[in-house]
């Protein structure tokens, strides 16, 4: 009896323990992983340094691509908040999966064959179907029978708009000034142009959301308070878009300004 308990014990002792088991597979598989980053590195010139710079350049190639791309202001038209040499961060998932430009959005559209020939940086003044009026007896734009106090963006001693206009804005595209009013080429500028400088929903790259450079002037973006209490367009009031009562010509000094120049370079951007 006492020989046979000693066999047992001998034999349970000589199974490996729980805690051994899991030992064996790990060790090739940690191996297999540098082995392959060591073939990688051997082969790239200047080894891991190199890899991981590739691979970080690839993201923010990702990234300008689909999700945030910077550009760069060349041009006065949008002061006071966005001042000459101003880089922003244009958020190009904005309107992807929801609700498209709203009222007071900053946007970077693709201007080619509407305004000139580059990206263009405005703001949202009218959506589709609104009904937007320069101006009222205070001199204030009126959107849809609502006057528009835009006080707190608009460049200092600038008004609404000289240029007077009465236009609805076609489903599916935007009406569009700059703040810096006189010094802004944008919709009222194409008001007799095909289109009626309008700019497709379409042609708009993304948001601007945020001041990124100088770090001194970096902000976001927020929406003004302006256009909160502008009603909704009326149904039917889209008929006879395009149209414009009044127009009594362009925005003095104004050729171009509005360009954006950024990752899009190659497109040929005014400043």
């Amino acid at each position: 009896m006492d020989t046979e308990a000693q066999h047992t014990e001998r034999d349970r002792s000589s199974r490996p323990s729980d805690s051994e088991q899991p030992s064996e597979p790990e060790g090739p598989e940690e191996r297999s992983r540098s082995a392959f980053t060591g073939w990688i590195a051997r082969w790239v010139p200047g080894g891991r340094i190199t890899v991981t710079l590739l691979v970080l350049l690839a993201f923010l190639l990702l990234l300008s691509t689909f999700v945030l791309q910077p550009f760069q202001i060349p041009s006065g038209s949008m002061e006071r908040g966005l001042r000459i040499g101003d880089r922003v961060l244009v958020n190009k998932l904005a309107y992807r999966f929801g609700d498209g430009p709203r009222r007071g959005d900053v946007v970077v559209f693709d201007g080619t064959g509407l305004f000139g020939h580059g990206d263009y940086i405005k703001r949202v003044v009218g959506v589709g179907g609104d009904h937007v009026v320069c101006c009222d007896r205070e001199g204030r734009l009126r959107v849809n029978g609502q006057s528009v106090d835009e006080s707190a963006f608009l460049h200092p001693g600038d008004r609404p708009s000289t240029v007077p206009f009465d236009v609805v804005v076609p489903d599916g595209t935007l009406f569009v000034l700059g703040d810096h009013r006189s010094a802004s080429s944008d919709s009222r500028d194409h008001l007799g142009s095909p289109g009626g400088g309008m700019v497709p929903v379409d042609e708009v790259i993304g948001r601007a959301d945020w001041i990124v450079w100088p770090f001194g002037h970096a902000t976001h973006l927020d929406r003004p308070d302006a256009y909160a209490r502008v009603p909704e367009a009326e149904a039917g009031e889209a008929d006879g878009a395009g149209t414009a009562d009044g127009v009594s010509g362009g925005t003095a000094g104004a050729a171009l300004d509005g360009a954006v120049g950024g990752a899009r370079r190659s497109e040929g951007a005014d400043g």
